[in-house]
Order: structure tokens, then sequence, then C-alpha cells
């Protein structure tokens, strides 16, 4: 049986026509995704059954006994941090709101440590947005600003920017420009119509540039800002300017260099000023399939989009104190729930050092390194191919994810319920 138009949970761009093949209540094919989203889809390296640590091996163990010793975790904790919920369902992420506020603990997500400053930018200035549907039947001009889509989006191009075929752009990537501004020459640069490489760390003298120049205050600049030259950013400013519709994909190169989230402020500011000469967005680059949905629901249940803590009895959020990084770093939580990612592979490794210190409940599944010094790991069904559920693409567009095939695994938002009903239960008992 083929199945048609399905959702890939891989990355923010949540592909939707995708067609799989499935024979026998197993996936057998899949067609239409790229390399990553295949991979995903069929699954790898998969947990078989729950497990607690006992004498510091993992032992298997029923679900019902992962729940309760999950649950004995959490309500031993003094400030449990619950960390994750990229890769998984917004659903998911209510029931670990519940979760947190039952417990008093803090609910972070990995946004914190990829487009966290672009959060905090976006929330100082505000954003020209649009949806990808937009940018791909009317942009004319595509800017890649510190980020490489033809290795971490690999259908990016081809669905949704430079190189798809849209109702007012029906030549695609002849029709189009294409400016790539980065440090170095990567695999989308060398597709450009024109390449800026900047020094590291120059982001935001080279936007300041641009938006004097755009301006009108270009015979102010010197000959050379950040090792660019006048005259070029000054060809870069004309090229935005005389676009129809310009729309900039930015990345973690930019939020990530020196200025951090000043530097998104100040390109929300360009992008604010370039429409006063034409119609121009912007538009982050997300990772995970789901981090633009987590943080969707995490602000609108607690008004806050991310590093949340439900200690104090109220929400409360201060980037800086209560994001997992800080917290982890100063010892300021005592046991983890880790859900749909892992952490010992992006955190750095002093917090990676502390999470090894302190209880770990790991819900995932997939094997990764966190599982390593997880002391209780319990496998979840694959959302968007074992459960169904809703995630937000990259540009805050709410999509349902199917489920195409039947497992024996529970799904996140039941695993989290059970947890939960053990917190209370044992609450109660005391």
């Amino acid at each position: 049986m083929e199945i048609e138009d399905v959702l890939c949970t891989f990355c923010g761009c949540l592909c939707d026509d995708i067609r799989v093949e499935v024979k026998e209540g197993r996936i057998e094919k899949v067609r239409g995704a790229c390399r990553l989203g295949s991979s995903k889809i069929m699954g790898h390296n998969r947990i078989k059954s729950p497990m607690i640590r006992v004498n510091g091996t993992l032992k298997e163990t029923s679900y019902e006994d992962a729940y309760r010793k999950a649950a004995e975790i959490l309500v031993s904790a003094k400030h449990p941090l619950l960390y994750g919920w990229a890769s998984t369902t917004c659903e998911a992420l209510k029931k670990g709101i519940l979760l947190a506020e039952e417990i008093g603990g803090v609910v972070d997500t990995t946004a914190t440590v990829c487009h966290g400053p672009s959060i905090i930018g976006i929330e100082e200035k505000g954003l020209v947005g649009s949806t990808l549907g937009q940018i791909k039947n009317r942009a004319d001009l595509i800017v890649f600003w510190g980020c490489n889509p033809s290795e971490a989006h690999p259908r990016h191009t081809l669905r949704y920017s430079s190189n798809a075929c849209g109702r007012f752009t029906p030549d695609g990537r002849k029709g189009r420009k294409v400016l790539v501004i980065d440090v170095r020459e990567t695999r989308t640069a060398r597709n450009a119509d024109r390449f800026l490489r900047i020094q590291p760390g120059t982001d935001y003298e080279i936007i300041s540039a641009l938006r004097m120049i755009i301006g009108g205050k270009a015979e102010s600049l010197p000959e050379n800002i950040a090792g660019v030259s006048r005259k070029e950013l000054i060809e870069i400013a004309e090229m935005m300017k005389s676009a129809k519709f310009g729309a900039i994909f930015f990345g973690l190169g930019l939020t990530h260099s020196r200025g951090r989230y000043k530097n998104v402020d100040n390109a929300l500011s360009l992008v604010s000023e370039l429409n006063s000469h034409t119609k121009f967005v912007i538009m982050a680059m997300r990772g995970h399939y789901n981090v633009t949905g987590v943080g969707q629901v995490l602000a609108w249940s607690s008004g806050y989009p991310m590093a949340v803590d439900y200690a104090r009895g109220a929400p409360y959020y201060n980037p800086g104190e209560t994001s997992c990084c800080d917290l982890l770093s100063r010892r300021d939580v005592d046991a983890a729930l880790i859900i749909a990612s892992d952490p010992a592979s992006n955190l750095p490794r002093g917090c990676v050092e502390a999470l090894a210190e302190m209880p770990v409940i790991q819900i995932d599944p997939f094997e990764n390194p966190t599982t390593l010094f997880a002391d209780v790991v319990i496998p979840s069904a694959i959302a968007g191919i074992e459960a169904e559920g809703t995630a937000y693409r990259m540009d805050g567009l709410s999509l349902r994810l199917r489920k195409l095939v039947d497992t024996e695994h529970p799904s996140d938002v039941e695993i989290l319920q059970a947890i939960l009903d053990n917190v209370r239960r044992l609450r109660d008992d005391n």
C-alpha cells in the first residue's frame, strides 16, 4: 500500500509531499524525501523495551515499572529539568507543561542552544515575516545569511525558495537571484549568483553598513568595512532595493557569531527599512521539525517561548538564568527528563557532566549518547509515523502528522500522561 502526502519529520521544512510504501505493517520504501528524511522515516537503532539502570547497568523492565521509577525520581527532586521537545508533537509538550506545573520543574527546549538568540531578537524588534508559500510564489531575490540549506535542509531550495517554481515565479531558479552571505564558501554559496564572504564575527558591522547605505548615508562609511569594500556593499544594497520581493533566510552563522541576538535585532531592522523601498521578509532556518511548534505551545501556555521555570507556582522566564545550560552549569537542577533530543551530543561538556551526575529519564524512540547515562529509558512511538499529532513548520504554519503504521510502543503523550498519573498517585500516598 502506498500512502501519499506524508509529512517528513526531520527538519523544519516539514515537506508534505512524501510517498511511503507500507507492507505488512512495515515501511518498505520512502519516495520523494531527501536522504536525511528517508533515514528518519525508515528508522534506525530503535530502543526495543523500557530499561532501568541497576548497579550501573541498564536492565529491561515493563512500561509500568519504568513509569513508576520515573515518577519517583521527579517527585524526589527539588528542581527538575524537562528538556528537549523539538522532535515531538505539540500535544506531548502540553502534557509536559502539566507535569512541570505538578512537580515545579523547568521546561526548556533545544531552541535555547540554537535559535534562542533569534527568539530574543524577535521579541525585542518584531518580525516582518511570511509563509514559505508566499516566498515560493513571489520572491525574486533569496538571501541566505549564515546558513547552508543545501546540506542542512536539502529540499528547502527546491520546494520553497531559490529553485522553486511559483505562481508569479514560473521560471524558478532562472527567474530569481540568489545571494549568500557567509564566512565560508558552502555548497549553497557555490550555487548562488553572488557570494559575499565576510570575516567571522562581523555580521553586525556588515548589517549596520547596509542599513546606512539603504538610509542614504553611504558617503559616511569608510572605504573598507570589516574586510568588505564599501563599493561591494553598495552593490548588495542596490540588489536588495531593486528586488520586487526579497526574502532573507538566516541560520546559526548569524545567531551564534559575535553579537548573537543583537545581530538578529539588527537584521530585523534592516528588513524593516528595506520595506520603505520594496517588499522584504525574513525567516529563521529552524532545524528540528517541531522546534517552532514547541515555542508556540510554551508561548500560548505560559507567555514565554522557552526556558520557563514553574518552581515558583507561576511561569518565570529569564534567559541566562532559567535556560538549561545556565541551570546545569550552576547545578541548580537535580534531576532531568529528556525527551526527543540528545543533550549529550549538543550541550557543552560541563552541562553534560552535570547531567551525568543526576538521575536522568530519557523518552525517545532511538538510542543516542544520552542513553549511556540515563537511569530510566522509555522507548516511544515515532511521531508522524507511528503516532499522530501537530507540528509547526519553520514559517509558523501548523500541520497535522498522520499515523502510518501500528506499533507496540506508546506515544510520547501516553508516556507523559502515565508518568503524571504516577506522580499524582505518589503524592496522594504521601
